[in-house]
């Protein structure tokens, strides 16, 4: 597959194109709120009868229903806005009559820890085989049609038709740290069990991206149960290595027609047209005896994948007099704190002969540096800060630490190695210090990047390798770079498909009828038709890849009432 190319005029003319005009309107939020109100805990047999309740209440008479309910339950030809009323009911029951097992299936899968084993493929990990026979199950149940593609992708199929609009999830994960999995008040969470505190529902997977699996298999189901009239196939495919090596997609489209048209439930609402694209500089510096006189580091801990901004970094020190030495490092940490905005914390103690420096951040997709609080970036720039304070001998951490000082410090844009640049739409290339590896070879560490467009990929590489390349010429610090970058996705927003998302998110969740931009990369980057389709809330911190991370019930809810819409009205408008 490759990116879509767009010329200068195709992409002036997207620009000119991100903002549409309001579609005609559908129900209100405050009408689709009255009817959750009216009939929320009721058990409808099906859309008809649920249909026909509403018919003859007084709600129908309060917002002009009347005519759309009785041509529908006549059998009678509908208006294409009364087709859309008619999709946004059907969105409205699917959450009232399966919210509580819809929430009941997602603890199922989060249950299941889905995460990367070092050494081990994806497809061969029992846990995804575990989750396989389980989603399996689910969509056969529901009368779908399921297929398992080697344990990479998971197909599972509604309708007919040679036209193909592929929707797009993931079972994959990324790691967790269980320390770091705790609330305010001192209270443990599991990672992989989902636990309700007031409206959350914590736990691996709940926003990223098991519950975009869910809210598709029941749109589907609805959609199949009440014999929809689809003019195409839909397809969830739900992927295996999302979060990891990206293998499983580009395996399956070898085996594999490639859908028409592509949305992915992994992004943000309510119709992203943009993606950065992603990549890492990995530095990698041979493991060396220390020298000098001081403290020596003997140990770095950062983040468990270059995706995710940890909330620790922790530092193992070795000395002559261990209680002196935190006593030092606590008092320079603490002015590092103040100096740099005491957002974080900077506190060592003393175990046993060692000295445990502890950096402590927010935790945050590395797409969205700025919703957190990067302790791995804090810890290297105080490291190599310490001078006189503290000596320290040199090694390999410091040499990291005096790489990350130098060329990237404390922001997140990339200006202090000088790469720094934006978009107007899709904003400024960030590049965030993340994943730390230490074994008895080298330590690794990999700064995390999200290029917008405006600047070519081949350009940007040059630039990393020019100034990284005079640096070490500069330094003498033994180190070598892998550098990998993915194009930024462009979509020029045209058809009725895009415009009828649109509608549906906007209209459903009161948001301005605009497309979005995301620095999160998708499995639909690379396909045709392509766009982020929530199931996040723009402007609310994404908890996916977080410690803690978790989904709203009402959001969920709101995901299982728009999906469910959105299936039913893109499966059946006669031309896309």
């Amino acid at each position: 597959m490759h990116l879509k190319k767009f010329s200068a005029l195709t992409l002036l003319l997207a620009s000119i194109g991100l903002f549409t005009s309001q579609a005609q309107a559908n129900l209100s939020q405050q009408q689709s709120a009255a009817i959750l109100k009216a009939y929320d805990g009721s058990d409808p047999a099906d859309f008809k009868q649920f249909i026909g309740k509403l018919a003859s209440s007084d709600l129908a008479k309060a917002d002009n229903l009347g005519d759309t309910l009785k041509a529908y339950l006549a059998g009678k030809p509908l208006a294409a806005e009364q087709h859309n009323e008619i999709n946004r009911l059907l969105g409205l029951y699917t959450r009232i009559k399966y919210g509580k097992a819809a929430t009941d299936n997602l603890r199922e899968l989060v249950a299941i820890p889905t995460f990367q084993v070092e050494g081990v493929a994806q497809h061969d990990n029992p846990q995804f085989h575990k989750i396989a026979d389980k989603i399996k199950a689910l969509a056969e149940s529901f009368g779908l049609t399921f297929r398992n593609i080697d344990n990479r992708v998971y197909e599972i199929t509604l309708g007919e038709g040679k036209e193909v609009v592929g929707i797009h999830a993931h079972a994959d994960v990324v790691p967790v740290n269980p320390d770091n999995w705790k609330l305010d008040d001192g209270t443990h969470l599991d990672p992989f069990k989902v636990t309700l505190v007031g409206d959350r529902m914590y736990g691996r997977g709940t926003e990223d991206d098991k519950n975009g699996i869910i809210v598709a298999l029941y749109a589907m189901k609805v959609a199949k149960d009440e014999k929809l009239p689809l003019a195409r196939q839909l397809k969830l495919l739900v992927d295996t290595t999302e979060e990891t090596t990206g293998e499983a997609i580009p395996y399956y489209f070898e085996r594999n027609p490639v859908p028409d048209y592509n949305l992915a439930l992994d992004g943000g609402y309510p119709v992203v047209i943009a993606e950065k694209g992603s990549g890492a500089v990995m530095a990698t510096f041979p493991r060396r005896a220390a020298s000098g006189q001081g403290a020596e580091l003997t140990s770095l801990t950062g983040g468990l994948a270059n995706n995710q901004i940890p909330t620790t970094s922790v530092v193992t020190l070795i000395g002559d007099n261990p209680a002196d030495l935190a006593a030092r490092l606590n008092k320079a940490g603490a002015q590092f704190v103040k100096d740099n905005g005491a957002n974080f914390s900077i506190e060592a103690k003393v175990e046993g002969k060692q000295v445990l420096l502890t950096s402590k951040g927010v935790s945050a997709h590395s797409s969205e540096p700025e919703s957190g609080v990067n302790p791995v970036a804090r810890m290297l720039v105080f490291i190599n800060g310490l001078g006189e304070q503290v000596p320290l001998k040199h090694n390999h951490i410091t040499d990291a630490a005096r790489y990350a000082a130098d060329n990237w410090g404390l922001d997140y844009t990339g200006k202090k190695l000088g790469i720094g640049f934006e978009d107007s739409f899709m904003g400024p290339l960030t590049a965030s210090p993340t994943f730390v590896g230490l074994d008895d070879k080298a330590l690794k560490l990999a700064v995390n990047l999200r290029v917008p467009k405006g600047k070519s990929v081949d350009t940007l590489k040059a630039e990393l390798t020019d100034k990284l390349g005079a640096w070490v010429k500069a330094s003498a610090v033994a180190v070598s770079f892998d550098t990998n970058l993915d194009q930024p996705m462009y979509r020029n927003p045209e058809g009725e498909w895009v415009k009828a998302l649109l509608a549906v998110a906007s209209e459903n969740l009161g948001m301005p009828h605009e497309f979005g931009t995301s620095a999160g990369a998708t499995s639909v980057h690379d396909l045709p038709n392509g766009v982020q389709f929530g199931l996040a809330m723009p402007n609310v911190k994404y908890t996916g890849h977080n410690d803690n991370e978790f989904k709203t019930v009402e959001q969920f809810m709101l995901d299982l009432q728009i999906v469910s819409e959105m299936v039913a009205r893109i499966g059946q408008m006669p031309k896309l």
